[in-house]
C-alpha cells in the first residue's frame, strides 16, 4: 500500500459564523500518492475536537468546487477532506485526469477497452489516491480516527464503496449517484461493485434522483446488501432540474434536499458509542418535487457539471 504523507498549509484561521456552529477557513493539504503530490481542501469546525471526519471522493472529470459542501459538513460538526485526484482542480499538474484517459481509450479502442480501463483505475491508481487521502485524514490533529465516514459522488461513489470494502473500520458510506452513468454499459463495473458491497462491513446510504442517468446501481446494490443482511438505506429523490446532468448533480445543486437525511444517517452511525448493530432496509421513492435552489454557487456548479464525466 502506498503511503500518504501530509503537509498542511494553513491559509487563514479566522472563523465563519454559520447557523449552528463556527467553521474555519479551508486549508490546503498535500497527499502523496506514489510520485504524485495531490492537493486536498480541509474544512473543520472551530475547536479542538476530536471531531468525526468525512473523506469526500468527487466524481471524475473536473468536479465543482467543494466549498459549499465542506462548509455544510463542518457546520454539522464534521472534519471534511475533499481530495482532488490526479489531473483534477488543485491537482491539475499531477498526472492525467481519469475521465480524459478513459474517453481517449473509448475513442481509439472502443467501449470494451474503455470499460476495462475504467475498472483498472477504479481498483488501482484512483483507489490508491483515495486510500492515501484517508490515511492523511485519520492522522490529522483533532480528528477522531475511530469515527470516519466516506462520502462519494458518481465515480467517487464507486470509489467510496471499493475503499470501504477493504477497511472494516469505516463507520459509514454515502454514495451519491454512484456508477449512474456507467452501470448499464459496463459489466466489469457491475461485477466490481457487487463484489465490494458483499465484502462491506459499513452501513451504506445510496442517494439517487429519479432523473439521474440511472438509478439501477442503487437499486441493485441496495438489494444485494439486503440479501446479505447488512445495514443499508436507499433513497431516490424526486426529479431535480431539467436534465440527467442536473439530477446527477444534486449533491452540489440542492443540498437542502438531502441535508436532513444524510446527517441523520451519519449521526446514527458515527456517534461516540460503539457502532450500532441495527439492521435496516429502507427504500423511498420521492413523489413530491423539490424546489430548485438558485444562487451563484448552484449556477457555478451547473456550469462545471456540464464538463464532468457522468461515471
Amino acid at each position: 500500500m502506498r503511503s500518504g504523507i501530509l503537509l498542511l498549509f494553513s491559509l487563514f484561521t479566522f472563523a465563519i459564523t454559520t447557523n449552528s456552529q463556527q467553521v474555519t477557513r479551508p486549508s490546503v493539504v498535500i497527499v502523496r500518492s506514489g510520485s504524485l503530490k495531490l492537493r486536498a481542501l480541509l474544512y473543520r469546525p472551530k475547536g479542538r475536537g476530536p471531531f468525526p471526519a468525512v473523506l469526500f471522493c468527487p466524481g471524475s472529470g473536473q468536479p465543482p468546487s467543494p466549498n459549499a459542501l465542506g462548509r455544510l459538513f463542518a457546520q454539522h460538526g464534521y472534519v471534511f477532506l475533499a481530495l482532488y485526484r490526479s489531473g483534477q482542480g488543485l491537482s491539475s499538474t499531477q498526472g492525467e485526469e481519469s475521465a480524459a484517459v478513459v474517453t481517449r481509450e473509448r475513442t481509439s479502442k472502443g467501449d470494451d477497452a474503455a470499460n476495462q480501463l475504467q475498472l483498472k483505475l477504479l481498483e488501482g491508481e484512483q483507489l490508491d489516491e483515495e486510500r492515501n487521502g484517508l490515511a492523511v485524514l485519520r492522522s490529522l490533529p483533532g480528528v477522531d480516527s475511530r469515527r470516519v465516514a466516506i462520502v462519494g459522488h458518481s465515480f467517487g461513489g464507486s470509489l467510496a464503496l471499493v475503499l470501504a470494502a477493504e477497511d472494516p473500520h469505516i463507520r459509514a458510506v454515502i454514495s451519491f449517484g454512484g456508477a449512474a452513468g456507467s452501470w448499464v454499459r459496463s459489466s466489469y463495473l457491475r461485477e466490481s461493485l457487487t463484489s465490494a458491497v458483499r465484502k462491506l462491513a459499513s452501513p451504506v446510504f445510496f442517494v439517487y434522483v429519479e432523473n439521474d442517468y440511472s438509478t439501477a446501481p442503487g437499486t441493485a446494490l441496495d438489494a444485494e446488501m439486503a440479501s446479505q443482511g447488512k445495514t443499508h438505506l436507499l433513497k431516490i429523490y424526486p426529479p431535480f432540474g431539467r436534465t440527467p446532468s442536473e439530477g446527477h448533480g444534486i449533491i452540489y445543486l440542492s443540498m437542502g434536499a438531502w441535508e436532513h437525511d444524510v446527517f441523520d444517517f451519519l449521526h446514527e452511525h458515527l456517534t461516540s458509542t460503539a457502532q450500532s448493530s441495527l439492521r435496516r432496509s429502507a427504500m423511498f421513492i420521492g413523489t413530491e418535487k423539490k424546489k430548485r435552489h438558485s444562487g451563484r454557487s448552484a449556477m457555478s456548479a451547473r456550469r462545471n457539471l456540464v464538463h464532468a464525466s457522468n461515471s
